[in-house]
């Protein structure tokens, strides 16, 4: 920014100030550049008598990257006042904004300016939308909008599956993926990364082994992302031995992959390999941990019941390396601290937080004072449960356990009387998917 202010000045001093090329390409760093300042941007583009819809549509963009969504649809406001005509990087950015957003009716505003312009049928415009709407959760007009392309590109495959994954359709990814082959559309990573995740939500352990294979055969995507979304697929699938195995034939690696590693072994117990693969990380400065790299260390310290060990990961994390736990570390350590019969210390915890607590590290406590009988802490975070989730019926049956754990028949029927004349009711069992067919 030191050299941009210069050749600024530069340009004002020389008279150059209102040429669109130079000052454009000003506007294009500040706006866009990860070390740019749109706030720079903004004071260069107000001092701009005529602006050109290239300068409009990278001010637009910029906002967009930089989340001042106010700002974004205000210029664009300005931009047709000054007379100057959407075009299809306009409607792209305003699109990509609103999914991020996630305002439906303004999403459908902006569908309508594209038919208006005569945009739709614009590939790039199309995949757009099509990624918005799947943003916005409406698969269903996302769907239709594909279906309506003649021939989709491999863009248009990677969204439509995307957006599946994205809403939780991850069994209709899987059959979209398919389908695309039988096009004969070759996928590429980012193809791959989506539909890998699909396979780690479904645990659909044999489609994730079919996938690596066609990797294996194609000899092409030997990049970090796929690898990291292998290890991610068969740790989440319980094929720890695969992701490990993954992993030691990595030629490169990031923070993603170790992180994928640790988090895979510690919530399968294997709690000894997290902590020395951590130490090797350590060891070796190979990466600086993050918050999800220490969140799998939490995780490992809980399976293994180190509650030491958990601490001083917890106090590294915050003094050591500026991380600022989340919800999900304060989450870890409650369970750490529970399951040890520390009731109380993870009580205080909890009421010291920075942030609000949510009702899964209540119930996590709750659930760590029946498995210690501790019933006076047990009603005290019960209450806290009801503010939050009154009609849980997961709480009203822990709640009951505590007080027959100390044999207080009379409070435990007093709590599933309750439970009856509310209406609450233990959900159905859930259905076990265990593996995805390989399509034919």
């Amino acid at each position: 920014m030191k050299h941009v202010n210069q050749i600024h000045a530069h340009l004002v001093h020389t008279g150059l100030d209102q040429n669109l090329y130079l000052v454009g390409k000003i506007v294009v760093f500040c706006a866009v550049s990860d070390r740019g300042s749109m706030d720079y941007a903004v004071s260069v583009f107000e001092n701009i008598e005529n602006p050109d819809e290239f300068l409009w549509n990278t001010m637009i963009r910029g906002f967009g990257r930089t989340r001042r969504v106010s700002e974004v649809f205000d210029y664009y406001k300005r931009m047709q006042e000054k007379g100057e005509v959407a075009d299809n990087f306009t409607l792209s950015f305003l699109l990509k904004v609103n999914g991020q957003l996630g305002s439906a009716m303004l999403g459908k505003q902006l569908h309508c300016c594209t038919l208006k312009l005569g945009l739709e049928t614009h590939v790039f415009v199309r995949n757009t939308i099509i990624h918005m709407y799947g943003l916005l959760r409406d698969i269903d007009t996302a769907c239709q909008l594909f279906e309506e392309i003649p021939r989709p590109d491999l863009v248009a495959w990677n969204t439509i599956i995307d957006c599946h994954v994205h809403c939780g359709k991850h069994k209709q990814a899987l059959e979209l993926f398919s389908r695309m082959l039988r096009s004969n559309i070759k996928p590429d990573e980012a193809t791959l990364v989506v539909t890998l995740a699909a396979c780690s939500a479904l645990g659909a352990l044999e489609f994730g082994r079919w996938i690596h294979s066609i990797i294996d055969q194609a000899t092409l995507f030997d990049g970090v992302s796929v690898c990291n979304s292998l290890i991610d697929m068969y740790a989440k699938c319980g094929a720890v031995e695969e992701a490990y195995s993954e992993f030691n034939g990595m030629s490169k690696r990031n923070i993603v992959s170790w992180n994928s590693m640790i988090l895979g072994l510690a919530i399968h117990g294997h709690v000894n390999e997290a902590l020395v693969l951590f130490s090797e990380l350590l060891e070796d400065k190979l990466e600086i941990p993050n918050d999800i790299t220490f969140l799998g260390v939490l995780c490992a310290c809980s399976h293994g019941g180190m509650v030491g060990e958990g601490r001083r990961y917890f106090d590294s994390m915050r003094k050591e390396y500026r991380i600022q736990p989340t919800i999900k570390h304060y989450g870890c350590m409650v369970d750490i601290l529970g399951r040890a019969g520390l009731v109380e210390e993870a009580y205080e915890l909890i009421r010291g937080m920075p942030m609000e607590c949510n009702a899964i590290v209540w119930r996590t406590l709750l659930a760590c004072c029946r498995l210690h009988s501790n019933v006076e802490l047990g009603e005290k975070v019960r209450r806290h449960l009801m503010n939050l989730e009154p009609d849980h019926s997961s709480d009203y049956v822990l709640l009951a356990n505590t007080y027959a754990s100390m044999g207080q028949w009379d409070d435990m029927a007093r709590v599933r009387k309750s439970m009856r004349e509310k209406g609450v009711q233990k959900p159905k069992p859930g259905n076990s998917l265990v593996g995805v067919c390989i399509p034919s």
